[in-house]
């Protein structure tokens, strides 16, 4: 299946481009969509630690199962005052 990536300010600038294709596994869940872009680009691999992945506007955990065509919004977490 193939699913979007839509890389936030903070990720994008780590990857060659901030919104992606990725081909996984039927049944794939994000966990597996981090481990398929950390081997894609190492770069990438310490950020994804910390990622937000948001599916249809709703923050999904690592084991959320995924859709063929849906798209994952990854963004870091932001902290200030």
């Amino acid at each position: 299946m193939t699913v979007r990536v839509r890389l936030g300010a903070g990720l994008a600038r780590l990857s060659v481009a901030p919104l992606k294709s990725v081909q996984l596994a039927e049944g794939a869940t994000v966990r597996d969509l981090f481990a398929r872009l950390a081997e894609d680009e190492p770069d990438l691999a310490p950020a994804l630690r910390s990622v937000l992945p948001v599916v249809a506007g709703a923050h999904v955990t690592r084991d959320h199962h995924l859709v063929s065509g849906e798209e994952v919004a990854l963004l870091l977490p932001v902290s200030g005052g």
